[in-house]
Parts: C-alpha cells; structure tokens; sequence
C-alpha cells in the first residue's frame, strides 16, 4: 500500500468518525473528543520539553488539563475570548519569526510555554465554536474543511509545480508553488462554504486567505520543533499522518483566528 493510499483510507475513516461526532453524536460527544484530542496533542507536545525530569513532564500535563477545564468551565461566561485569541494571534507572530530564524536553540522552558500558547487557545476555540447555538458543529465543520482545503491543495499543488522552497531548514518539501495551492482551495471552500451557513461572502474569502496562511505557519511550527529534539512524527496514532499533533498543527493556529472572525460576525458572544 503506497503512502498516499493510506492517507487517504485513514483519512476517510476520520472524517466518518467526525460527521458522526459533530451531527449524529449527542453535542457533548464532541466536546469530550475534542477534549481527548487536545490532551494527546498535549502529551505529544510534551516530547518537545526534549530531556528534562518526567516529573517536569507530568507536571506540564497536569498544567494543560488544569487550564482545559478551566477554560470549559470559564466559557462563555467569565472569559475575555476576545483578548485570549488576540494573544494567541500575537503568539503566531512570535511564532513566525522562530521559524524564519530556524535553527535556533529551543529550550524546555521556552518548548513548554510554546505549547501552552499553541494549544489552551485553539482548545477555547473549538470550546467556543461548538457552543453558537444551532450552527456549532457546521460552524466547527467549515473551519476544518477550510485549513484541510489549505493542506490539500498545498499538497498536490507542491506536487505537481513545486520547485521554490518555502522554508527547507523547517521543511524541505514546501513549496511557494504549494501555498499558493493552498491558498486557492481554502479561499473557495470558505466562499462555498460560509454561503451555505449564512456568512458574509466579504468576510469568509479573506478569513479563508488568512486561515491558509496561518494554518502553514501551525504545520512549520510543529515541525521546528520535532527538528529540535530530533523526531520525524509526533506520534503513530493515524496510518499515514503520523500523532495527533501532525493532524491538528494547522487546527491549532487557525482556529482562534475563525472563532475571533465568527466574533467579529456576531456568531460568538462578544
């Protein structure tokens, strides 16, 4: 079985499971997956913390599942969203300059901060998405076909015309040709897409254009930091797409960014 099948396999079987999840499922299925979700990605994360105490590790688990259910309990009710996702927009930026100055030490302290400001903001996100009354799981559906557009037109874009490199001391296989894929695809899905659930055709073709663009720079940042401690995938939960983390990394950074955007539109509670 080549590679790209079993992206593909493994791929279908997750969006079955996520339809199922989102519109099937009782609402609190999602959340509690979603939950599941980011929990493992903060365990693969931990990795990044590269040799240091396991206690130390533990301890920044029990840190991330602290402010998870913080956050769960907090919205939307006693939290600021908009100045938590504001932050994690300021947090992409430093994000952005990490990777271009890429190789650069990464320390545990900075590792283990990072995933902090990666993952607390997109686990509100998703929190915040699923809870808009009669739209969560639609609204949460768009903004996954929007990055997975993003990644998808990336990809075979890359494929079939890449030959300028983006970032090859990050990841040696993207292309300028492949974003531009990418660019492309996420801007039509979010046009297509937020016409059907009501969105403004003005807002949803430059959110789709931001959402691309950032959920690259999630992908880069991921893989800066497996460089760092030496690994290749952050885990071998999915055939084909390696952990959690190689499956959410552009998840986590574009998804404040839509939820901030769904605020701006009125969606979310200000």
């Amino acid at each position: 079985m080549t590679e790209l099948i079993k992206r593909v396999l493994t791929a279908a079987v997750l969006v079955t499971v996520l339809l199922i999840v989102l519109f099937v499922a009782p609402g609190s299925v999602a959340t509690g997956v979603a939950a599941l979700l980011m929990l493992l990605a903060a365990r693969e994360w931990s990795a990044f913390l590269g040799a240091v105490n396991p206690l130390v590790r533990y301890a920044w688990l029990l840190l991330l599942a602290g402010a998870y259910a913080a956050v769960y309990v907090l919205v939307p009710r006693q939290l600021d969203l908009s100045l938590v996702l504001w932050a994690a927009l300021a947090w992409w930026l430093t994000a952005l300059v990490w990777v271009l100055r890429y190789p650069v030490p990464i320390s545990p302290i900075a590792a283990g901060l990072a995933g902090v400001f990666v993952l607390v903001p997109a686990w509100i996100s998703l929190v915040s998405i699923l809870q808009v009354a009669g739209q969560g799981p639609a609204l949460l559906l768009l903004a996954l076909a929007i990055i997975w557009a993003a990644d998808i037109g990336a990809y075979f874009a890359g494929h079939r015309w890449g030959r300028l490199k983006l970032a090859p001391r990050v990841s040696p296989g993207k292309t300028l040709e492949g974003v531009g894929g990418g660019l492309v695809s996420a801007v039509l899905v979010a046009g297509l897409g937020g016409g059907l659930l009501g969105l403004p055709l003005a807002a949803m073709l430059p959110l789709g254009l931001c959402m691309a663009a950032i959920s690259i720079l999630g992908d880069l940042t991921e893989s800066m930091f497996k460089r760092s401690v030496g690994i290749k995938d952050s885990g071998r939960l999915f055939p084909g797409h390696g952990g959690v983390l190689d499956r959410i990394d552009s998840i986590t950074a574009a998804t404040p960014l839509f939820a901030l955007a769904l605020q701006w539109m009125g969606r979310i509670p200000a």
